[in-house]
C-alpha cells in the first residue's frame, strides 16, 4: 500500500503525522493511482456541491430565476463571507422571492479571518446569509420554488428537494441511491457517504461531460473561482491559475475533490483524522504527481501556490515556526 502523509514540522523536528487516502480514476471508475484505502467511505460533505446544483440547472430553475454564472458559482461555494458572497446570495433569494430567514442554514463566524476580524469589529451581527453554504442553500430554494415543492424542511431527507439531488448523486457517482450513507452536514442540509473512489469517478465524469447543465457548472467555477471560495483559498487561487485546467472544491474534515479534464480524471482525497490545514497541500501534491506521470500534459503553475504546497505555521507573534509538508507517493495502476 502506498502511503501519503502530510508532516506537520516544528523548529525543523516533525511534530505530528496525518495520513492522507486518495483515489485517482478515470470516468469509467478504473484506479489509476492510489494511497492509503480508495475505497475508503467518507462523508463528501462541500465536495458535493456541483451535484447538488446540477437539479437546479437540469430541471429549469436557474433559467426561470435568472441566474447566470456567477449565481450558479455561488450555488457550488464554500465562500468566505466577503461582501460579494453576501451580495449574490441576497440576489438569489430576491429572484426567487425568498426572504434570508427562509435559509436553513444556520450562521457562523466567516471562513475568512479577515472578514471575521472585520465583523468583529464592526459589531456585526451574523445570519444565514454569512453561511459558505448560503449559495447552496439558496440554489435548493429556488429549485423547490420552481417545482411548486413546499419550502419548508427542503434540507431534510425525504424532502423533493432532497431527493431530487440524492437522484443526481447517485448518477453520477454510479452507486445506487440506496447505498448512499445520508447525514446531517454542518450546514443542517443532507450530505452523503460513499467511497473515495466513487467521489472521484463522478469528478471524472464531470469534468468531460457534454450534458449542458455541466458544462455551465463548469465554466461557472472557473469563469468565478472568487465566488466559490475566497480571497487568498486554495479553490480559488488553483482555478484561477489553472482556469479550465482543474475544477477543484474543498469540503470539510479533510476532504477535497477535483477533476482534470484534459487527462479524463477525477480525484478524492480524505485527510483521514480530519485537519483540515493538511488538505490543500495533499491535493496540490496529489496533483502534482499526477502531472508528473503525464509528463506535464497539462500542468498549472504551481510557483504561485507555493503557501499552499508548503504552508508556513505561525506563532502568535506572526514568526514561521514550522511548515506542513507532503511526502510519500501515490501508486499508479
Amino acid at each position: 500500500m502506498s502511503s501519503l502523509l502530510i508532516e506537520s514540522t516544528r523548529s525543523g523536528y516533525v511534530e505530528s503525522v496525518h495520513q492522507v487516502s486518495v483515489a485517482v480514476v478515470d470516468e469509467r471508475g478504473a484506479l489509476v493511482a492510489s494511497a492509503g484505502d480508495p475505497e475508503r467511505v467518507s462523508m463528501w460533505r462541500s465536495a458535493a456541491k456541483a451535484f447538488q446544483a446540477l437539479p437546479l440547472v437540469r430541471d429549469g430553475a436557474a433559467d426561470r430565476f435568472g441566474f447566470g454564472p456567477r449565481e450558479l458559482a455561488l450555488a457550488c461555494a464554500s465562500h468566505s463571507s466577503e461582501p460579494v458572497h453576501r451580495e449574490v446570495c441576497a440576489g438569489m433569494l430576491r429572484a426567487t422571492g425568498c426572504e434570508e430567514s427562509q435559509l436553513a442554514c444556520g450562521p457562523h463566524p466567516p471562513l475568512s479571518q479577515v472578514v471575521a476580524d472585520e465583523a468583529v469589529r464592526a459589531g456585526t451581527v451574523i445570519t444565514p446569509g454569512w453561511s459558505n453554504c448560503s449559495g447552496k442553500h439558496a440554489g435548493m430554494l429556488a429549485l423547490a420554488k420552481h417545482h411548486g415543492w413546499r419550502t419548508e424542511g427542503y434540507e431534510r431527507a425525504g424532502h423533493p428537494v432532497q431527493e431530487r439531488i440524492l437522484e443526481e448523486v447517485a448518477h453520477w457517482t454510479g452507486l445506487p441511491a440506496g447505498s448512499l450513507l445520508q447525514a446531517v452536514d454542518g450546514c443542517t442540509a443532507v450530505c452523503f457517504g460513499l467511497p473515495l473512489r466513487a467521489m472521484a469517478m463522478a469528478y471524472a465524469r464531470f469534468g468531460v461531460a457534454e450534458l449542458e447543465a455541466a458544462r455551465r457548472l463548469r465554466e461557472a467555477m472557473w469563469a468565478h473561482p472568487e465566488l466559490v471560495a475566497g480571497t487568498g483559498r486554495l479553490c480559488t487561487e488553483l482555478m484561477a491559475a489553472g482556469r479550465g485546467v482543474v475544477l477543484a472544491k474543498v469540503g470539510a474534515e479533510g476532504i477535497y475533490s477535483a477533476a482534470v479534464p484534459a487527462l479524463g480524471l477525477g480525484l478524492a482525497l480524505k485527510v483521514e483524522d480530519g485537519d483540515m490545514r493538511c488538505s490543500p497541500p495533499a491535493l496540490l501534491e496529489v496533483l502534482r504527481q499526477v502531472f508528473e506521470r503525464y509528463e506535464r500534459r497539462v500542468s498549472v503553475p504551481m510557483e504561485g501556490l507555493g503557501h499552499h504546497v508548503e504552508p508556513p505555521q505561525r506563532n502568535t507573534r506572526g514568526v514561521v515556526t514550522g511548515s506542513l509538508r507532503a511526502v510519500g507517493r501515490l501508486r499508479f495502476s
